[in-house]
């Protein structure tokens, strides 16, 4: 549904230390998107600046729950977990119904779900600069280990939350399952798969974007139809400042079902365009505004992020930059390469969409994550001991032809668009020996299992790698088990083993001799109460990569 203010009206509401930043400098200057965030850094309000300085606020002045938008957990690592909350009474409001003032948090981690053997407490501050969110580092924990955690302010106790640490570096593991999810759109309907993915027995999930939607949400929810509660009219138009964006965040993470996945296993967390603008390219909108306005939109958009996820100190953005990509490590069994694929990306070739592949789209200078994590990947590959190594990222990296008369057409916002970057990734898999490379994707809100071939073009050449693609959680409203044209596009694509249209989610178990992917599924999300079903299984021996159904 169109926006009541047009998004572009609205850019000239950022604040105005923002603004004023963008009008000391040049075109040529906010085109370099490092000189941009240097430029910006002194208006972020980090603590420590401003209304930092403001009183604590009593505690017993609180007199609404606070922690309703819940408790998660995200990056374990070896004895430490990370631990996030976010007060806020009034979860509609921009200021989350709290004045401009820092508040005391307690927090504690124990060994079981009552709280009689605690492990670790401490007391942190959540700062009205970043939305009176907090992120607590909890170390010196056992290594792959299960805890429990819950916050308190004044009288007031959050539900509880479940996590679990990495093992050690040098462990050796028999197993590690693992699910991932993406696209969830609140306006398209329920998130009955995350009530489910919350009663799944999980080491960790991957959320690999598209957390939030930029797009209108109306008063009575878009599809979910709400008969029973009216929804502030400030929802209904496009997220472009600061406030729209962490008010819808506070729209997302009040649903139940989102909250019970969350409270029941350690999230770990990319993004795609949506949590910014649909598509957009590095420093390049979707539509046509200027680029210093974009920035200003992406600054927002990224401090509101890092402000909901459970994410560590060095993903603070800064400005409208914050590093996303790092490396996770379960034991000597697992290396997951977690990437950004949209804040560094090439401008999409022919205007986007799906177009024939020509000259524009395979320059060699393009580049999907930029030179840098491109390296990152590389070297990162060419360090690891560990029997799988996994990639979490957001767009299709297979060929994905597809199935219309005439020349091959291919999405030119996936890898497909750019396959000169693909190409040194798969180059970057053979020389360091890669067997066991796996690729796990969101964004299409389909579910895939595909075959990579060492030249994906050319499905005659050997297959090096397997792609999992989870469909999305509400994105697409119900969908179907066969959309119109699943017999085209498995007959053009033969390394496409699996091809469905329904929601949900996907759970991966990585074991020592296999891997084995369910694509767990839900008949519809129109409304509340869907049962869940494996649609499909399919396995992967090690040292032998191709699908097989299981």
């Amino acid at each position: 549904m169109a926006s009541a203010v047009s998004p572009s009206s609205r850019e000239n509401q950022h604040s105005p230390e923002l603004r004023a930043a963008a009008r000391h400098l040049g075109r040529r200057r906010f085109l370099t998107v490092t000189g941009a965030a240097a430029a910006l850094a002194f208006a972020t309000n980090l603590p420590g600046t401003g209304v930092a300085h403001a009183a604590e606020l009593d505690a017993r002045r609180i007199t609404e729950n606070p922690f309703t938008l819940g408790v998660a957990s995200g990056d374990p690592q070896p004895g430490s977990a990370l631990l996030w909350t976010r007060l806020a009474p009034q979860p509609f409001a921009a200021d989350g119904g709290l004045p401009a003032e820092r508040v005391q948090v307690e927090w504690q981690v124990a060994h079981d779900s009552r709280f009689r053997r605690i492990a670790r407490r401490g007391t942190t501050i959540a700062h009205p600069e970043f939305n009176h969110s907090v992120h607590v580092e909890a170390d010196h924990l056992g290594e792959d280990r299960v805890y429990y955690y819950r916050f308190r302010v004044g009288s007031w106790i959050s539900p509880t939350g479940r996590t679990r640490t990495a093992p050690g570096r040098g462990a050796k593991l028999s197993g590690l399952k693992l699910a991932a999810v993406s696209c969830q759109a609140y306006h398209d309907g329920y998130w009955t798969a995350y009530k489910h993915l919350a009663e799944e027995d999980l080491d960790v999930v991957f959320h690999l974007g598209d957390y939030l939607y930029e797009y209108a949400v109306t008063s009575a929810g878009g599809n979910r139809n709400y008969t029973d509660r009216v929804l502030p009219d400030h929802y209904n138009r496009e997220t472009v400042t600061l406030d729209d964006y962490r008010m819808r965040y506070g729209l997302y993470k009040s649903d139940p079902d989102l909250m019970a996945a969350h409270a029941a296993h350690p999230f770990v967390v990319t993004w795609d365009d949506h949590e910014t603008e649909n598509n957009y390219a590095g420093d390049t909108p979707e539509n046509s505004v200027p680029p210093e306005e974009f920035l200003l939109r992406r600054a927002a958009a990224y401090r509101a992020y890092w402000e909901n996820q459970p994410l560590r100190r060095p993903q603070q953005p800064t400005g409208p930059d914050m590093q996303l990509h790092r490396r996770l490590h379960f034991g000597r069994h697992a290396q997951f390469d977690i990437l950004d694929t949209r804040q560094y990306r090439s401008n999409q070739a022919y205007g986007d969409g799906w177009r024939t592949p020509g000259p524009e789209s395979e320059d060699p200078a393009r580049t999907m994550t930029g030179a840098s994590q491109e390296r990152w990947l590389t070297d990162g590959w060419k360090a690891s001991r560990a029997r799988w190594n996994v990639v979490p990222q957001q767009v299709v990296f297979a060929r994905r032809n597809h199935p219309t008369a005439g020349n091959t057409t291919v999405s030119m916002d996936s890898w497909d668009g750019y396959p000169a970057s693909r190409s040194r990734v798969l180059a970057g898999v053979e020389s360091a020996g890669i067997e066991n490379f796996m690729v796990l994707t969101g964004d299409v809100h389909v579910s895939y299992a595909l075959d990579i071939h060492r030249d994906p073009a050319d499905p005659a050449t050997p297959v090096v790698g397997t792609e999992i693609v989870t469909t999305s959680i509400s994105s697409g409203r119900d969908g179907s088990e066969r959309p119109a044209n699943w017999a085209d596009y498995l007959a053009r694509n033969p390394h496409l083993k699996h091809y469905n249209g329904q929601r949900g989610y996907v759970t991966v178990e990585l074991a020592r001799d296999h891997a084995r992917a369910d694509f767990r599924t839900v008949p519809y999300i129109l409304r509340p109460g869907a049962p869940v079903a494996t649609a499909a299984s399919f396995v992967v021996e090690a040292g032998n990569p191709g699908l097989r159904p299981a």
